[in-house]
């Protein structure tokens, strides 16, 4: 990198501007209908589509695979980037359905942040929990936005409690709602002592109205009801008195969760939330590598792969590395060190996508999410540099399936397909194939996060492959990898209910059905290390 000044400065300015984020929450509690405001009033998109389709007969921007738009669901993850003020932001938007995939964890290890939708009438679900866990696992800041406040939501203090207890985390409420449901009113910004009123606009597809007025004016009786008025009054003394104290340094480690308010559906809120959120977090972070960590600014284009997507375009066939730039700037064309192939190659058709409108891009920065055509070279957790000095980035952990099922295709002439298919979709990450530790590709058992996954696997393998399936389920719930190098796996003494099976790179595995079958294992192989994840 050159350390000119104006070109050093340019770069600083750019990397500086960037804010990379994942959505997260349990199913339907409105993710992607606040990614879809964000990018309203970003300007990325003039109208607002209604993910369920009532009012409007749009689909979600973020959707683009047909089995999302058949169920109303995100089933993989999407990259957005917009613009907002003097901000270039970058949103990683997750599957939210009740039987997500390890693509959602993944996308949690290229973001800087996490924004945790919670539904006010529900609390913390078991699915945020879950990804509230790897959130932890990387101590990133996690900023809580309560949603559906204009339904009849839990009590306030209620939905607090509920995530200190369950998920452990400090809260600190930004703002406060005044009322619910059809009485809700607004948000009281603790900041500035405001009021901040709303009037619904076009069903939510259009930016709202929003009225500011002081706490303690006179026209606030009539502007939001005397009854508010007084409960508004007599819960902010309390929460003066027994919540906690906002600390910017608590929530970049990860140990305070800032909370808000408000209805993404109609927009109420969600301005003055990307406002706050784009105040308290940080620029990108230096990333852990082999070589210790790598500075955004201070070192030469860096990336890592964390999602392969293939047939994103019928029309095309393709398949799309998405990378996560660490450091420095990235060039369309630029020729770099593919370390983990050990070969330089150049880096073909960048682009940024917002569902299935793409764009080719000449220059990206660190922070920015890009798509790279991917000739079957790369492979989850690969690193990209462009200096000589080759380094790699922490691997990407491969977390747990929790089903587990045997795979045949019905046609046995269509093997070469069936294959091909099967192995592109498990690069993806979307799954994990495993094979019988004697033999081959025989027999295979895929193994998935979320049961939805394997319908995601049937539905593809017959639209984009032509090959039609039949999935044996089998009744093993627990996976370990074997963390000894070199150990015949042949040799051990295990349980009857335990499968000894082989990953595509030909590492051994165990299944169990039960978990104490584990420890049992574990008690007659004295020398046997096992690890609930792998690494990518």
């Amino acid at each position: 990198m050159e350390t000119g000044g104006i070109i050093l400065e340019d770069y600083t300015k750019e990397i500086n501007k960037r804010r990379t984020f994942a959505i997260i929450s349990h199913p339907d509690a409105g993710k992607t209908t606040l990614t879809e405001k964000l990018l309203l009033y970003g300007g990325a998109i003039n109208l607002a589509g209604s993910v369920k389709g009532k009012k409007t007969d749009r689909h979600a921007v973020s959707d683009w695979m047909e089995i999302e738009k058949q169920r109303g669901i995100s089933v993989t993850s999407s990259v957005m980037q917009f613009n907002y003020g003097d901000y270039c932001i970058n949103i990683l938007d997750t599957p939210g359905h009740q039987d997500f995939s390890e693509d959602t964890y993944r996308t949690l290890m290229a973001a800087d942040s996490a924004v945790m939708v919670i539904d006010a009438s529900k609390g913390v679900e078991n699915q945020t929990k879950k990804l509230f866990k790897v959130c932890v696992m990387r101590g990133i800041p996690i900023f809580t936005f309560i949603n559906k406040m204009d339904r009849e939501a839990k009590d306030t203090f209620e939905l607090l409690d509920d995530i200190e207890t369950v998920l452990g985390i400090k809260t600190c409420p930004i703002n406060w709602p005044i009322g619910s449901g059809k009485n809700f009113k607004g948000v009281y910004d603790r900041d500035s002592n405001h009021i901040l009123r709303f009037f619904a606009a076009n069903s939510g597809q259009k930016e709202v109205d929003t009225i500011e007025v002081t706490l303690g004016d006179e026209s606030l009786d009539s502007l939001i009801g005397k009854e508010n008025h007084s409960i508004l009054n007599e819960e902010i003394e309390l929460l003066e008195g027994a919540g906690s104290e906002f600390n910017l340094e608590e929530v970049r480690q990860g140990k305070l969760t800032p909370v808000f308010f408000g209805s993404a559906l109609t927009n109420f809120g969600v301005k003055t939330f990307l406002e706050h959120f784009l105040n308290m977090t940080t620029t990108p972070l230096p990333r852990k590598s082999s070589e210790g960590n790598i500075d955004p600014v201070e070192n030469d284009f860096s990336a890592f792969v964390f999602k392969i997507q293939a047939n994103m375009n019928k029309a095309h066939r393709d398949r799309i590395a998405f990378m996560r730039i660490c450091s420095g700037k990235f060039e369309a064309g630029m020729e770099v060190n593919h370390v983990q192939g050990g070969k330089k190659i150049r880096l073909s058709q960048p682009q940024q996508l917002m569902a299935q409108e793409r764009k080719i891009i000449e220059e990206a920065y660190a922070g920015d999410i890009i798509g790279v055509f991917d000739p079957g070279i790369f492979s989850i957790g690969d690193t990209l540099c462009s200096s000589d000095k080759k380094f790699e980035y922490e691997g990407i952990p491969t977390f747990s399936p929790e089903h587990f099922a045997k795979v045949r295709q019905v046609d046995t002439m269509k093997r070469k397909q069936f294959l091909k298919g099967v192995t592109q979709i498990a690069q993806e990450g979307a799954i994990q194939i495993f094979q019988e530790y004697n033999t081959g590709m025989e027999e295979i058992i895929v193994g998935v996060v979320g049961v939805l996954q394997f319908d995601v696997l049937k539905f593809r393998l017959e639209s984009e492959y032509g090959v039609e399936i039949r999935l044996e389920p089998l009744s093993y719930e627990h996976i370990r990898w074997i963390e000894n190098k070199g150990l015949d796996a042949s040799k051990l003494n295990v349980t009857a209910d335990t499968k000894k099976v082989k990953d595509l790179k030909g590492n051994p595995l165990l299944l169990f059905t039960h978990s104490w079958s584990i420890q049992t294992v574990l008690d007659r192989n004295k020398e046997l290390r096992l690890s609930e994840f792998g690494r990518d």
